[in-house]
This record gives C-alpha cells, structure tokens and sequence, in this order.
C-alpha cells in the first residue's frame, strides 16, 4: 500500500497519525528548540496547522471504504482543539486516540499500547506514520505500517 496509490486490498482498521500526516506543525517546531521545551507554546498553536493535503486525500478515500481511526501523540488536553481542526478539514466524525496527561512514555510505546487495545495486529489493516521510531517499532511488532514522507 501506498499512501498516493490507495490499495482496497487491505482489511482491518487503518490507523492515521496525525502530526506530519495529516496536520503540518513546522511552524510550531520553535518552541521546542529551547531548554526546557515549550509544549505548552508548542500545543497553543496547532490550530493553526495547515492540513497535509495529500494525507488529508488520503484519509478521505480510506474513510469510505475502511474503518478509519486518529492516533496521536498529543496529549488529551489538546482533545477540543484537536478535534476542531479535523472538523474544519472534513474529517472530524472519525475516533480519536490521544496520550494521556501526564503520559511521557515514547511515542512507540504509547502507540503500541492503543493498538493492541484495539486487537492488534490481526485487527489493524494499516498503520499510515510519519515517525521513523514509530514505524520500526510497530513494524517489529507486527503491524502492517506506512511510513508517510512528504
């Protein structure tokens, strides 16, 4: 599967990130460039991504044939933000997983977590990422992975 060449082929639930995938967070990458990190900076202004217009595409023709889930990184209490950004793309009705407050485990282990939750690797169909850790960690585990570059 390709993400600019969507395969119908696949089965079982497709997982998208959502930073670097489908939301460009460049803009915010400043805040984090400091020691200590800015997150609280970082996470104020991710409602002023720019959509991914390509992961966006993609999620939207996946959306009407596949079971489509969001799983982020981002702590829970972006949720309202969040998910007011995906509606303003068109893409707000679907689930969303985010990191728990005050969970500071890496990414791939957190990921790892949601996904068994949601039946592992004989449940998910796809995983589409744009974080190399993510992709070899969930690739190691078994999991049928994308890696999105733009």
């Amino acid at each position: 599967m390709s993400v600019t060449g969507i395969d119908r082929s696949v089965t079982g639930i497709v997982v998208f990130d959502i930073d670097g995938v489908l939301a460009d967070g460049e803009h915010r990458e400043h805040f984090l460039a400091s020691r200590p990190k800015d997150w609280t900076s970082f996470f104020a202004f991710l409602c002023d991504d720019e959509p991914i217009e390509r992961g966006i595409e993609c999620l939207r023709a996946l959306m009407v044939t596949h079971d489509c889930v969001l799983l982020s990184g981002r702590p829970e209490r972006t949720r309202i933000a969040t998910l007011a950004w995906l509606a303003a793309c068109g893409v707000g009705q679907l689930p969303v997983y985010l990191r728990p407050d005050r969970d500071y485990r890496p990414a791939p282990q957190f990921k790892a977590e949601v996904l068994a939750a949601l039946g592992g690797p004989g449940a998910v169909g796809l995983v589409i990422d744009d974080d190399e850790r993510v992709v070899a960690a969930l690739m190691a585990a078994g999991y049928p992975v994308e890696h999105f570059t733009r």
